[in-house]
């Protein structure tokens, strides 16, 4: 999955908008809506900007984000029928490490945002789920169709799933776990995610930090 993609995901998951408005946009739309400002701020802020800065930005966005995004449905989802045996303590467990595989993959790419933007098409609604479909504009001008799932929980719209270009984030994550429950276990799967995990905190511990001047 090349940068450009991934930052694409990033924009989706993170709720990053400064959009075009979408004519009687509905309650989904707008809690999207309701966390662009908030995210823009961050990464636009120059007091924000730099090497010096990164983990800090990346905490202030996953704030933001973990708000509009619910993780617990979507690692329920992307485990699919493997969610059902799955003891308590298990499912809190893999909600963690999937939480933490989807912060390592999409929310470190907002080091490379570069202005782009999420122009809302269409939104439609079916009792307490809906979908929300837009397009992220480059600043070059390129559209990139992005659709989110989302469903309604007391008085808030959350996201479930994000398509990009018709290709499921859910769905994509289900094959690759299903896969590796099929061919080994379960057990196999949390091993490979914590190993995931021990190397990104391993090499967070070894990067040089940078002092602002």
């Amino acid at each position: 999955m090349t940068v450009t993609v991934r930052l694409v995901m990033v924009l989706a998951f993170g709720g990053l908008v400064l959009s075009h408005g979408m004519a009687l946009a509905g309650p989904p739309t707008d809690h999207l809506k309701q966390y662009s400002d908030q995210v823009l701020k961050i990464l636009e802020d120059p007091a924000m900007r730099g090497e010096d800065k990164r983990d800090e930005r990346r905490a202030a966005v996953r704030k933001v984000a973990i708000q509009v995004f619910d993780v617990e449905e979507t690692a329920r989802r992307a485990l699919g029928r493997h969610w059902q045996g799955r003891t308590p303590d298990e499912r809190r467990e893999f909600v963690d490490l999937f939480a933490d595989l989807l912060e390592r993959t999409y929310l470190s790419k907002i080091d490379f945002y570069g202005g782009e933007r999420l122009k809302y098409v269409s939104e439609s609604l079916e009792g307490d789920r809906a979908i929300v479909r837009a397009k992220v504009v480059t600043k070059q001008g390129t559209e990139v169709p992005v659709e989110a799932r989302m469903h309604q929980r007391g008085d808030r719209w959350l996201m479930y799933d994000v398509l990009l270009e018709n290709i499921s984030l859910v769905g994509n994550y289900r094959a690759q776990f299903d896969q590796i429950i099929r061919t080994s276990s379960y057990q196999e799967l949390v091993r490979r995610l914590k190993d995931k995990r021990g190397e990104r905190l391993g090499a967070e511990a070894v990067r040089p930090r940078r002092t602002s001047k």
